[in-house]
Parts: structure tokens; sequence; C-alpha cells
């Protein structure tokens, strides 16, 4: 049984665990490779299948967005969220990481209609929005935390695009190296999802939303899945 999406154990500990990374451990990593500075061939092909990922979701969301307002949900560095001001939605940006807000703020033009924040992109307190945006920030936690997290957004909200690890033989296997050889400075583990699973609970818990799309990006050690929800 799904757990409550304010009291889970396992999405608490993920966000911990996120916290610690970007903060403590993975700052200046991603801010280069959130930039256009040089970066290994590895981590070449991941920047490529996120500015990829990134212009898939923006495709999702209207080209004029003035009166609209927009959750981007784990903003990390803020490249979205720039892109969504700048079409003249008014934009929520939250992360668990203030040393990623940090980098985020001081890349953002004068004049964009940004609320850099640091939280939970759960909080009800944030309000109701036309739009919520969650790109890579909930492929850390489990298919019932997702789900619970897309839950907490349902009435809040006419249309959510998110992005899971889809279950692939490759992401398996990595996942299952990972949890193997654990390192005190490595990545939050990726959980992968099935597709057929994450729609069947959504179809469970939220029936008065349907699935407006699903499309994969790959590109080299990037594997990512979006999905585009509405009422």
């Amino acid at each position: 049984m799904m757990e409550n999406s304010l009291t889970s154990t396992t999405y608490h500990e993920s966000r911990v665990r996120l916290e610690n990374y970007f903060d403590k451990t993975a700052r200046k990593a991603w801010e280069d490779l959130t930039s256009d500075v040089p970066v290994s061939g590895i981590r070449a092909t991941v920047r490529a299948g996120r500015d990829e990922m990134r212009n898939l979701l923006l495709s999702s969301l209207p080209t004029d967005m003035h009166g609209m307002r927009l959750l981007d949900a784990g903003c990390g560095t803020g490249a979205l969220s720039i892109a969504a001001a700048e079409r003249g939605a008014d934009v929520i940006a939250i992360d668990v990481s203030q040393g990623l807000i940090d980098v985020a703020r001081k890349r953002a033009p004068e004049g964009l209609s940004i609320d850099w924040r640091v939280g939970d992109m759960r909080n009800r307190d944030l309000g109701i929005f036309d739009h919520i945006v969650a790109m890579d920030s909930l492929i850390h936690y489990n298919v019932d935390d997702v789900v619970a997290v897309l839950r907490a957004w349902a009435d809040r909200a006419n249309e959510v695009a998110f992005t899971f690890a889809p279950s692939t033989m490759l992401l398996q296997t990595m996942h299952k190296v990972g949890m193997l050889f654990p390192r005190s400075d490595r990545s939050p583990a990726i959980k992968p999802i099935a597709e057929s699973r994450l729609s069947k609970e959504i179809g469970s818990i939220l029936p008065e939303w349907k699935i407006d799309f699903t499309q994969r990006v790959s590109s080299g050690f990037y594997k990512s899945q979006a999905m585009g929800l509405s009422r």
C-alpha cells in the first residue's frame, strides 16, 4: 500500500541524500555540467541528453505563458525556469540544494519573474499552478513515492510534466552494480521504474487525470523518460 505523501520514510531518506550530495559533494560538477565549459566524453553525453530532455519538456508548454504560474520542481541550476520565465511565466523554482539555487540565481537575467526557493517540492504553501514541471528530480525515488508526489500536486495544477528513470536492462544493471560498491561520494541511486506499472498506478490513484504523452531520451549514459499529465 502506498505511503502517505507527507510521511513516507523512503521519500525523506532520498531527499536528504540528494541534499547532502548536491550541497556537499557535487555542486561544482553540476555547475560545470549545466554550463558550456569542456567536460569529459561521458559527461558530454549526459549534458546533451539533459539539453534534449529540457527542450522536450519546454515543447509541452505554451510558447506564450504570460499570466501563467509554473512550478519548476527540482530546478537545479535553473535553465528550464529561465526559459519559462522568458516566455512570460511567473515561476516558482524550488530545489533541495542551496548550492544549486545560488548558481541558478547568479545565472538568471535580471527582470524575469522567478522566485528561487530551497525546500520541498510538495509544499502546499507554494500555491496553485497552471503547470508543474519536474525534470529528473523524481528519478531517485521509488514508484510509490513518485505517485505520492503526483498526488500531492493533483489538486494544485492543471498540467504536470515530469521525468522518471525507465526500467531498461542497462539502468537495472547500473543500479545493481552501484549497490554492490557503495561510495561516500557516489551519486544517489537512480530508481528505475517500469512505465507500465507507473501508468497503472497513476490511473488508479489519479483517475481524473490522463496521460498526454510519454517519450524517452537516450544519450550515452543519460536515460530518462518524460511523461505529461493533464486533468
